[in-house]
Parts: structure tokens; C-alpha cells; sequence
């Protein structure tokens, strides 16, 4: 017995619906339906769809087939509304298509379709369509992760994360400080949302063995549409313990996202989580003042060289240049030398006072056994947890989460 048969409805509770100018133009269709539903569907033309979606008989719909060809082109605003309407009802919308651009496909994709089927439909392809659905739906309902849906208030705690220049460790940080603060409970942890923002060369998917959704790309593309559900469908869950959204599948120009769209992911996802975690590009961008202004700690990672110095004299000038928050800035000394190497000590303290600024964090050097577990999407935790640069990092989550428990008491 297949899965669908399985999850075969009532006699007579109609399930499903399709959608298009006259059904007799779609017979494979018309078999597919009776072959996945049996007579628990019904028939509706685009105008009867409009009105219908609307009402609380559409309820009990859980699919819905819209079957086009290159004739409707011209009727894509009404496409679209109803798609849109079937999304409010919670009605998943798969979208059947003979010798339509790609373009208008593209189009109806972004406004909310679910699935893609071309017609004539290949064997089977409708009910397992159906069958990805549900499996999507009800790993949503199930999956043990800390997002939290509806407008549950929220004002998470948000930590970006910048490079000063190549090979800092800015990721390594952002990742593994994200997966320690995630975990730092054994029950009821904090919720954990890991945020890559480095939209060309971001590496957090690797890091943590992810797929890149295209919905990623979507998102970014329409902030303003940005929902809760078009949210949580960009974000990929890493162990079940805290969502990450990845950089999106191809290489996108930084100007591509505007201070405007950055505001709209940080509030969604501060609204959402505890802890706030951005990997940043190591580029200024028009929208990092956005991320400063935001952020309550700015990690800059750095270590022991000249490049490293000059470029956090460089970031320290632009900042005051526009009057932005400098003092937010937490400079983080990466590869930092061993409690027992008293020249190397002696360096940092005069780099420090050369720069006229704090090291506050220093980050031991975690050999080649780092890279290796980056290579492998592990954390260090999981890959290394005796590594001196993991433990380093769980003492910082440490404080960072010390510093958050009196305010979330006093709330």
C-alpha cells in the first residue's frame, strides 16, 4: 500500500479542487485526480475559484490543482489572487503548466505556489507531488525547534559578527557561537537563529552540511511581502536545536539588498529568537550601519599582523565619520598566542594600545583540526569538543548568555 493510499480521505470529503478555465482541456489530469482522490475532489473555473477560496466552505480544502496553458498568460493578476487567497486558507496550490514562459511560472512560484508539475503529467508525478507536500507540512508541525510562530512577543538578543580582514575566523565564530548558545541548556534552551548575510561568499551552509533553498533568493528579492511563513521557509533547521538562514544558491551583488530589507529580516527574526547570531560580509555595505545600529554586540575578528591592524584603525575612522556607535565594536584576537608565550603577550598588549582598543576576546589557535570539521559540517563541539578554540568559544557563549538571564528575569 503506497503512502497516499494511506492518507486516503472519507467517502465523499472533498479534499481537493482543481482550478482552470475548463477541466475538459486537462484530461490526464481529470485521471490523475480520481487515480490519487478518488471522487473526494471537486471542479472549479477561475472565476468560481475566486469567490469560493473566499468562503468557510473552502476550509476542508487541503490541494488545490491550478492547471494553465499559455492562453491564461494574459490573466495572471487573477492567477495570482487566487493563489493568494488559497495561501490565507492554508490550501496548498500545485501548479500545473503546458507552454507557459517561464517567466509567468516564476511568477506564480514566488506569489506562493507550492509544486511544479508540467503537463501532460509524468506518471505518478501528481499524487507524489501531493505526497511531498504533506510530508513538508508535517515535518513543520513535528520538528523539536525553537521557532515560535504568530506575533509571540519577542526582542531577541542580536550579535553580528565581522572579519577584519580574510582567514579571521569571523565564520568559525559566528557558527560555533551560534551552536553553544543553542545548547548551553539542556532543557528549554534558548532559541537560536543563525543569520548569513554574506550573500556572495557565505559559508555557514558548509560549515553546518546545509542545503541553499531557493527561497532564500525569493526572500531577499520581496522582503516586503515577508511573512512568517515565508520566513521559516528560507531558514533550514540544524539539528532540531536552531534555524539558520543560509547565503542564497548563487553569487547575488551585495547592492542587491537595500538597509530597508535588512531591517525587515532582523526585526522577523529578533521577533522570533533568543539569540540573533550575524555572519557578516567582511565588505562595508551601504546596510552594515543598519546591522550596527541593531546589534547590541559587534564582534570584529582580528589577529596578530599588520593587515589586521591597519584595517581595524580604517574601520574605527569610518565609523566615527558617520557618527556610528563605535563602542559596540568587541574586538576578537584570533590565533592568539599561549599563556606561556610571554613575547606574544607583549605584542598584543602594544597592538592593543597602538589601535587604542580593547581585546576583549582572545581566541586560541585550534590547529588543522578546525578546518576538518568545517569540512565535514560538524561544530566543534560535535567534531572537537576538548579543541582549545571550542572551549573559548563556550566560555564567551557563557557570558553572553550570563549577561541576558537578569533582563529575562526582570521581563
Amino acid at each position: 500500500m503506497t503512502s497516499s493510499e494511506n492518507s486516503q480521505p472519507e467517502q465523499g470529503q472533498i479534499v481537493a479542487c482543481t482550478v482552470c478555465r475548463d477541466v475538459q482541456n486537462f484530461d490526464l489530469l481529470i485521471e490523475d485526480m480520481e487515480t490519487a482522490l478518488g471522487e473526494n475532489w471537486g471542479d472549479l473555473n477561475l472565476n468560481e475559484a475566486l469567490v469560493f477560496f473566499g468562503q468557510e466552505e473552502a476550509d476542508g480544502i487541503e490541494f488545490a490543482a491550478l492547471a494553465i496553458d499559455d492562453t491564461d498568460e494574459d490573466e495572471l493578476p487573477l492567477l495570482v489572487e487566487i493563489i493568494k487567497l488559497a495561501n490565507i486558507k492554508g490550501i496548498r496550490v500545485i501548479l500545473i503548466a503546458e507552454d507557459v514562459s517561464p517567466a509567468v511560472l516564476h511568477q506564480l512560484l514566488r506569489q506562493g505556489a507550492d509544486e511544479f508539475v508540467p503537463y501532460p503529467l509524468p506518471e505518478g508525478e501528481l499524487e507524489a507531488a501531493m505526497e511531498r507536500i504533506r510530508q513538508r507540512t508535517k515535518q513543520v508541525t513535528t520538528e523539536a525547534t525553537p521557532f515560535v510562530s504568530g506575533n509571540t512577543p519577542g526582542d531577541g538578543v542580536l550579535i553580528a559578527v565581522q572579519g577584519l580582514a580574510g582567514g579571521t575566523g569571523a565564520t568559525t565564530l559566528a557558527v560555533n557561537l551560534a551552536w553553544e548558545l543553542a545548547t548551553i541548556e539542556k532543557e528549554d534552551g534558548p532559541r537560536v537563529c543563525l543569520l548569513d548575510f554574506s550573500l556572495q561568499t557565505g559559508s555557514t551552509a558548509t560549515y553546518l552540511d546545509l542545503p541553499r533553498r531557493d527561497a532564500v533568493f525569493e526572500m531577499w528579492s520581496d522582503t516586503e511581502a515577508m511573512d512568517d511563513d515565508i520566513f521559516k521557509q528560507s531558514l533550514v533547521s540544524f539539528e532540531e536545536k536552531m534555524w539558520v538562514l543560509t547565503a542564497p544558491m548563487d553569487m547575488l551583488p551585495l547592492d542587491m539588498v537595500s538597509p530597508e530589507d535588512v531591517q525587515r529580516v532582523l526585526e522577523i527574526a529578533r521577533l522570533k529568537f533568543d539569540y540573533v547570531i550575524v555572519d557578516m560580509p567582511s565588505t562595508l555595505v551601504h546596510w552594515t550601519e543598519t546591522v550596527l545600529n541593531t546589534a547590541q554586540i559587534y564582534l570584529t575578528t582580528l589577529e596578530l599582523d599588520m593587515r589586521s591592524a591597519q584595517n581595524a584603525l580604517r574601520l574605527k575612522r569610518a565609523l566615527r565619520s558617520e557618527d556610528l556607535p563605535v563602542e559596540k565594536l568587541r574586538f576578537c584576537l584570533n590565533r592568539a598566542p599561549k599563556f606561556t608565550d610571554l613575547n606574544g603577550k607583549s605584542r598584543v598588549k602594544r597592538m592593543a594600545e597602538s589601535l587604542e582598543i580593547s581585546i576583549e576576546v582572545q581566541l586560541p589557535d585550534g590547529g588543522k583540526v578546525v578546518t576538518q570539521t568545517a569540512d565535514h559540517g560538524t561544530p566543534l563541539a560535535s567534531g572537537a569538543a576538548k579543541n582549545p578554540l571550542r572551549k573559548e568559544i563556550m566560555k564567551l557563549a557563557a557570558s553572553l548568555h550570563e549577561l541576558g538571564k537578569p533582563e529575562a528575569e526582570a521581563a
